[in-house]
């Protein structure tokens, strides 16, 4: 299945622990759209979040995020794993 990294901004910031909450959600509503989340990475300051998914597409990808916790990323990109 393609892999996509999404990336969201949130301004003024972003807490780990407000990520990982929504985070957890992701993982409960991910079956529901075919989706696995993978992994997550996090710049609190600049209130930046990156998600790693595997999904039939990027609109799949989206829909979960839109279901659990209504943080769509702003932008989606298919990506490949590197050597």
């Amino acid at each position: 299945m393609p892999m996509f990294m999404d990336a969201h901004t949130i301004e003024g910031g972003v807490s780990v622990s407000d990520v990982a909450a929504a985070h957890e959600a992701d993982l409960a509503t991910q079956g529901q759209y075919g989706v696995r989340y993978e992994r997550y990475w996090v710049d609190e300051a600049a209130g930046k979040i990156f998600c790693l998914v595997e999904a039939p597409d990027a609109q799949a990808a989206a829909s979960a995020h839109r279901e659990a916790h209504g943080l769509v990323a702003d932008e989606i990109f298919p990506v490949a794993e590197g050597v």
